[in-house]
């Protein structure tokens, strides 16, 4: 896979391009994200993979200025300048579906339709302890041990790796993250170095102050929401039952995953959504 580089403000961006037609912006780590789509998802699309910020390379100090959202919604339009995009799909996977919504709402006009996958209305502590009370509730309790071993040796994990802490939490996370509870995924995690300081604000707070509920009624746009049905990250999936009566918002439930529908269900997942992006 070939990498080209953006130069925004004193970060490194990479991104790659993957399959043919139409084009459609996928931000987060241009490393890791490439490994989740099937390969007959690039026989169908133009499959942009932008790092942000919080994935880039910093070539210089940087305070908390320099990764605010609103930066990283303008190297996303940077990005459709350098590539000579006029309109363009976006889409965000769970945190990330803040990012995309955020573009989406500072430039209309360039948005075709939004994605948005795996992902909760709000960040917010409040909204984190819903998930964790309702694994409590409904995960098994094979479930639950595989949780209980995995989430044990992330001390360790992290004294070898402490700036890989994301990394690591979202491999020991396993258990909330994959229909396949025993799935090890720290293949998928090669070769991604996040920058901590910029993760923690992104996630911490920015993404705490959204409400993406309230966004997709002011943006207007055509709306793909895709909720894993075993993704106790962000569960429950009731948090978006209001979305039900968006008659612009079309919501699919993957029964067999959990947070990646894309590598979990690759088949139905890839039917869905070409389907809808063909509707016009």
């Amino acid at each position: 896979m070939t990498y080209q580089k953006l130069m925004c403000d004193g970060f490194e961006l990479n991104y790659c391009i993957k399959g043919q037609g139409q084009p459609i912006l996928v931000v987060g780590s241009s490393v890791y994200y490439p490994r989740l789509f099937s390969e007959d998802f690039y026989q169908h699309f133009q499959v942009i993979f932008l790092d942000h910020r919080g994935f880039g390379k910093p070539a210089q100090a940087f305070t908390q200025e320099d990764y605010t959202l609103n930066k990283i919604v303008k190297d996303m339009e940077y990005a459709r300048q350098i590539l000579q995009l006029d309109t363009l799909i976006v889409l965000g996977h769970s945190g990330h579906a803040f990012m995309a919504m955020a573009y989406a709402t500072a430039y209309p006009q360039h948005v075709q339709k939004l994605v948005l996958l795996n992902t909760a209305i709000s960040n917010s502590q409040e909204r984190q302890q819903q998930s964790l009370s309702y694994f409590e509730a409904h995960a098994s309790m094979e479930r639950k041990h595989q949780f209980a071993h995995e989430i044990a040796l992330l001390e360790q994990d992290l004294k070898k790796e402490p700036e890989r802490r994301f990394v690591h939490m979202c491999i020991r996370m396993g258990a909330h993250s994959f229909y396949d509870f025993m799935f090890n995924a720290t293949s998928m995690w090669d070769n991604v170095h996040p920058n901590m300081e910029i993760i923690d604000y992104l996630w911490g707070v920015a993404f705490a102050e959204q409400n993406l509920l309230q966004q997709m009624l002011q943006v207007n746009k055509p709306i793909f929401l895709g909720l894993g049905r075993y993704d106790y990250l962000v569960a429950p999936i009731s948090l978006w039952d209001a979305v039900d009566h968006i008659p612009y918002v079309k919501k699919v439930i993957f029964e067999k995953s959990g947070h990646n529908p894309m590598f979990e269900e690759p088949v139905f997942f890839n039917e869905q959504l070409i389907q809808w992006i063909n509707e016009g």
